[in-house]
């Protein structure tokens, strides 16, 4: 139980394994309750640590310098944030008493995309796009003529869209196994490849798991991809009462499975005739940032709530509203932005920029934020915000 609100107590201590835009969120919202903030990542100046009481540039990857870290601040709570983490030391941690949050298995099971896939379509009998496991470029072949054309090929580890590729045919395969390994964060060079799922629409189903057991859903979100990414979402997706219902019982089912409190971000292609799981995150959900301005508690306030066991009161929402994102075109060190004057000028609109140090083609360096009198307006808004700021490199 938390101490917050009790006499006499110490000020606990949240620590972030992941120090971006959605923990420099987390951060934020951690210090507006009271609790003292450490990020971690692999590089300095990340968004996290600008605003974080103390930072600490370490690979998420190497155990024994996780390890180190978490002893010598011996967190409340220890909060993954991305997804190259050594997870078995998360879980020895947590044996020896640490809390990871929402747990340590959580976390490495929503983090491992077999593991997640076999788990939902195994054990839960829930419908997820048809996969298999490939080791070599040599079994990748196989499985993708066995698949069907086109198929998706990815990485093992789930990566925000890294490693990522629909392949159209068998000209294709050697390209997209490359790619998967490159960008993939387990040293063992395997893949998946599943189905391509011709969807009307993705959703992201935000559930909030609170200490006691109890599950609720805020409005379904609706997102974009290109390259496997997130690069808009808008609330409230259209679909229908039936599809709905489905994607909540599917989704209360993942998440309790998964049990431990704090936001759930699960992921799903909605079709004419199905609703089929995709991917699930045991965090805050990037495309879940449209609740920065959708609603009067964000999703980063609600995970912490969660967390602490303080009361989720019902949330207020404040009408149809967007993200996109505002992307870097190439390489190099930030020197400014341009354009924030004018994306401030389309109405109903707010940006949030992320201040990381560097950038590289496609990078997520801020967002755009809208609301309107529907959803289609507020995309626009926040499409068009977007666009007017440039990121400046040197």
């Amino acid at each position: 139980m938390s101490n917050i609100g009790s006499e006499p107590s110490r000020t606990e201590t949240l620590l972030l394994l992941g120090a971006g835009e959605l923990g420099r969120e987390l951060a934020i919202a951690g210090q507006n309750l009271g609790l003292r903030v450490i990020a971690v990542d692999r590089y300095e100046g990340a968004p996290a640590m600008q605003v974080a009481h103390e930072s600490e540039v370490l690979s998420l990857m190497d155990g024994q310098a996780l390890r180190d870290v978490i002893e010598r601040h011996r967190p409340d709570f220890i909060l993954p944030e991305v997804e190259a983490i050594r997870t078995s030391t998360l879980q020895s941690l947590e044996d020896e008493g640490f809390r990871v949050v929402p747990s340590a298995e959580a976390t490495s099971l929503t983090l491992d995309r077999e593991a997640m896939r076999r788990l939902a379509a195994e054990e839960l009998g829930i419908r997820t796009p048809h996969f298999q496991i490939s080791d070599s470029l040599a079994d990748l072949r196989r499985a993708c003529d066995t698949i069907g054309y086109p198929c998706v090929v990815k990485s093992l580890v789930s990566a925000s869209g890294h490693g990522q590729t629909v392949v159209s045919g068998p000209a294709r395969v050697e390209r997209a196994w490359a790619f998967a390994v490159e960008e993939g964060s387990a040293e063992a060079e395997r893949v998946l490849v599943e189905e391509f799922i011709d969807f009307e629409s993705e959703i992201t189903l935000l559930a909030i798991r609170e200490k006691g057991g109890e599950t609720s859903f805020l409005r379904p979100i609706a997102h974009r991809q290109e390259m496997g990414a997130y690069r808009e979402s808008w609330t409230p997706a259209e679909l229908s009462d039936e599809a709905l219902a489905e994607a909540t019982r599917l989704a209360r089912a993942v998440v309790d499975r998964l049990g431990g409190p704090g936001v759930y971000g699960v992921e799903f292609f909605i079709t004419d005739q199905e609703v089929i799981f995709s991917e699930v995150s045991a965090r805050p959900h990037d495309t879940a940032l449209v609740t920065l301005i959708s609603q009067d508690v964000s999703q980063f306030e609600l995970h912490l709530r969660a967390v602490l066991g303080l009361p989720i009161s019902r949330i207020r929402y404040l009408g149809p509203a967007a993200s996109a994102v505002i992307l870097a075109r190439s390489d190099g060190r930030v020197v400014r932005y341009e354009g924030v004057e004018r994306a401030l000028q389309v109405d109903r609109t707010q940006v949030r920029l992320f201040g990381k140090p560097t950038a590289y083609p496609h990078r997520r360096m801020g967002v755009a934020l809208a609301t309107g009198d529907t959803a289609d307006e507020a995309r626009t808004r926040a499409l068009e915000a977007a666009g007017r700021v440039e990121v400046r490199l040197e």
